[in-house]
């Protein structure tokens, strides 16, 4: 008989759901994590009294109920909104695009007014967009594509709006309406403490080794338990014998300055190319904090390469081929199971994350 039922890869929100729920059901997990950390990408730290978002920054949304339910028997979260605000050379416009954008853009106060000059200038693209300028020109016109979409979508992907495929952008929000929530969705906000402690909450009961690469040690750590739960990068599993998949990567400069308020929200878009880095991230606000210092996070969108961590997938065709194929090869691996962001090849938001742990949790081991 092992010593664990499971051995999770990764301490991140899907492994760290399927593990309390597994436990939940008496099965013991191990949960290994080649960071020093928990958490994952949403990992918090507390630095002069402030919850640091060190991954960027991660503001919980969702309309699934039963999600926003279970997360909060591990966390109590506050009512932050995200309303961003963007930065083309110094001129502050809202996001959304919302008739406040508008209203700043042109000088209009009205939908009428906004609808007419946005019909105006997506008619310059006619026909199928074929690039990802022409299908964001065909949303939101040219505009509002030049100050506020060109230059940042340049930065995030290295390269020319005209050299991205239209399907990068495929629906941009646009509302007739003075509102600047992000989300649409009927739950938002942020786990008050931090996210490490509520994912310290979901991993009570587990045994953890931070700083330990799985795949390293994989025969010693296999041997440990009945089942596998890998939640790293697919193509790592397999020493990358197809090929690398691809991802855009993130770096951050973090810095602590003596001052209250720094840019008076929590994250503004810097949409000019000009600029080098794409966010500023002034992570008190996402907590409403009034302490003397504040934390502030330069994010620089770059080009991923092994030994980088990896963030978002290019979901082009390529990738998605070499994912098809990686994932033929997980099929047939007895006693893995791929999940998460990184085992699946996909970008998640944290509620999709959250669910599709529980699903399988389901699947795997029965309803509670």
């Amino acid at each position: 008989m092992k010593q664990y039922d499971y051995l999770i890869v990764g301490a991140g929100l899907y492994g760290a759901v399927f593990a309390h729920e597994a436990m939940a059901r008496g099965k013991r997990c191990l949960v290994v994590d080649r960071r020093g950390n928990i958490a994952g990408n949403i990992y918090t730290e507390e630095v002069e009294g402030i919850q640091v978002h060190r991954y960027g920054a991660h503001i919980f949304h969702t309309s699934n109920k039963e999600v926003w339910n279970y997360v909060n028997r591990f966390a109590e979260f506050n009512n932050y909104i995200n309303s961003p605000i963007a930065n083309y050379h110094g001129e502050i416009y809202n996001m959304p695009f919302n008739m406040n954008t508008f209203s700043k853009m042109w000088g209009i106060s009205t939908p009428q007014e906004a609808q007419a000059i946005l019909d105006r200038q997506r008619g310059e693209v006619t026909g199928e967009p074929q690039n990802l300028e022409e299908q964001a020109i065909r949303l939101v016109g040219r505009d509002i594509f030049e100050k506020l979409v060109k230059g940042y979508t340049e930065k995030q992907w290295g390269r020319d709006c005209k050299d991205l495929p239209a399907f990068i952008i495929r629906r941009l929000p646009v509302r007739m309406t003075y509102d600047n929530n992000y989300f649409k969705d009927r739950f938002q906000g942020i786990p008050m403490g931090g996210y490490t402690a509520m994912v310290a909450r979901m991993l009570e009961g587990a045994d953890i080794r931070l700083n330990t690469d799985y795949l390293e040690q994989k025969g010693a750590l296999d041997a440990l338990a009945d089942k596998v739960v890998y939640t790293g990068p697919i193509d790592a599993y397999f020493g990358y014998r197809l090929g690398y998949l691809e991802y855009r990567s993130v770096r951050f400069e973090t810095e602590t300055l003596d001052i209250e308020n720094y840019q008076g929200v929590a994250v503004v878009n810097y949409t000019d190319r000009e600029t080098p880095f794409t966010r500023l991230i002034e992570h008190k606000h996402f907590e409403f904090g009034t302490q003397p210092k504040t934390v502030i996070s330069r994010e620089y969108s770059a080009e991923w390469k092994p030994g980088d961590e990896p963030y978002y997938p290019v979901n082009d065709e390529k990738n998605q081929a070499l994912y098809r194929q990686y994932k033929a090869l997980a099929r047939q691996e007895t006693g893995v199971h791929f999940g998460g962001r990184l085992g699946e090849y996909q970008y998640y938001d944290m509620d999709k994350v959250i669910a599709a742990a529980l699903d399988f949790a389901r699947a795997e081991l029965g309803d509670l």
